[in-house]
């Protein structure tokens, strides 16, 4: 590549110099990557919580990070924790406890759980209620649990361990979020804000309660056995989307600031692009224009056309109307050689990471450029016929790949995607 530092809009170039991942598949990139390009699910039954009665009671959750009961932010920590240390460590940069960037970081919507609830409660003469709850929170372990469970505790724990610089971003936009993470560092680096950014997506809120909640939409596979057979996106028989676990980093920094550091450059994020419709709490619009936008202006954004993309990283659920709404995007973008484009989707293997997502499909995307390896959309048996995609069904594919756009829908309308490359446009 030549030696230019800014694209073709005049911009700041955005390299990535740092990843780091953990889900149901592994700690680190290493482990993730091997299993996931074999095919590997991470899915399985629930051990954490009892299960008994659930009509789902299959997730791809993170286990053995706690050996004692926790909840449902102190996981989601953790997991944000374990990937910003291997992004960090393989960046090179900064010091020990002195990240020279700014933090932006998808987290879950939290609020009290049951355990947390019932322990507040412990010590009432009264019965349990939740003005008896409100009551005991206030005079016994009010403090500890109001920061346990307040939304920015987990980036203002992330920045005061790394040592990011200035106030900490916490934001969530549904299943959109760690996508949205990194727009928002690449934006920075693109205004001259900061030179670096550590951007996060985590989520470890698998638990009973989110499990019902999700169950009540009618949203979650209850194909239970064989767990690992449940997620299967595209397919005529998918019936929702399995409840995964898993944090992802990157860092990000602008490409003159990693090559005067001789920093290793492992990609760059070319474009990005977003759109919201409020069509509804958690349906598509059935005409597919947000998700048609948002990769139409994440493309713009690259400086690229359609015909320049060589794989989608896929949203891709399991759900019967999210993987026929993203179907029909892709096709009205990239027209008819959408039936021959490569596209599959992670969740087959981690389950749907949500808050996380989109994150931990940038460090998927960016290892697919890397390693010149597609991974499979596993559990393909069944094509559905209004679905004539190539998605790269059960195995593995090696192809070379330099450019990837991928897609983060969620609730409510969120549409954001990313499009990565080897080098600039």
């Amino acid at each position: 590549m030549t030696g230019d530092v800014r694209d073709a809009f005049g911009r700041p170039l955005v390299a990535v110099t740092g990843l780091g991942v953990v889900t149901s598949l592994g700690k680190g990139k290493d482990d993730n990557w091997a299993r996931l390009t074999a095919g590997h699910s991470g899915i399985h039954r629930i051990t954490r919580f009892p299960v008994a009665g659930l009509r789902t009671t299959i997730g791809g959750t993170v286990d053995d990070l706690f050996d004692r009961p926790f909840a449902a932010p102190e996981l989601s920590e953790k997991l944000a924790m374990l990937a910003a240390e291997e992004a960090i460590a393989q960046a090179g940069i900064g010091s020990r406890g002195s990240f020279p960037g700014e933090l932006f970081m998808a987290v879950p919507p939290v609020e009290l759980e049951w355990a947390q609830k019932q322990e507040l409660a412990t010590g009432s003469n009264e019965a349990v209620s939740y003005d008896t709850m409100l009551l005991a929170a206030a005079r016994y372990r009010h403090q500890a649990y109001h920061e346990m469970f307040l939304f920015g505790s987990v980036a203002d724990h992330v920045a005061e361990r790394f040592g990011t610089r200035g106030s900490p971003i916490s934001l969530s936009t549904a299943c959109s979020s760690g996508a949205t993470a990194i727009q928002m560092g690449v934006e920075a680096i693109r205004r001259g804000d900061t030179e670096a950014a550590l951007c996060i997506g985590t989520d470890g809120s698998v638990q009973a309660e989110s499990l019902i909640r999700f169950s009540l939409l009618s949203a979650l596979s209850t194909q239970n056995d064989p767990p690992e057979g449940a997620s299967k996106p595209f397919s005529k028989n998918r019936d929702g989307f399995v409840m995964g676990e898993g944090g992802a980093a990157l860092v990000l920094e602008s490409y003159a600031a990693a090559r005067a550091r001789g920093a290793a450059i492992l990609g760059f994020v070319l474009g990005c692009g977003e759109k919201g419709d409020g069509f509804h709490r958690t349906r598509s619009s059935p005409d597919g224009r947000p998700a048609i936008v948002a990769m139409q202006d994440a493309l713009a954004d690259a400086g690229l056309s359609p015909d320049q993309i060589d794989y989608v990283n896929a949203h891709g659920t399991s759900t019967p109307e999210n993987d026929k709404m993203e179907a029909m995007s892709c096709t009205a973008v990239f027209g008819p050689r959408m039936a021959s484009l490569p596209i599959s989707s992670n969740k087959s293997m981690v389950g749907h990471t949500l808050t996380a997502a989109g994150a931990v499909e940038a460090v998927f995307s960016l290892l697919t450029i890397a390693n010149g390896r597609i991974p499979p959309t596993i559990n393909y048996r069944e094509p559905d016929p209004n679905i004539p995609l190539d998605v790269v069904p059960n195995v593995a594919r090696d192809a070379r790949v330099r450019r990837v756009i991928s897609n983060s829908f969620g609730f409510g309308g969120q549409n954001t995607c990313l499009v990565f490359g080897d080098e600039p446009a």
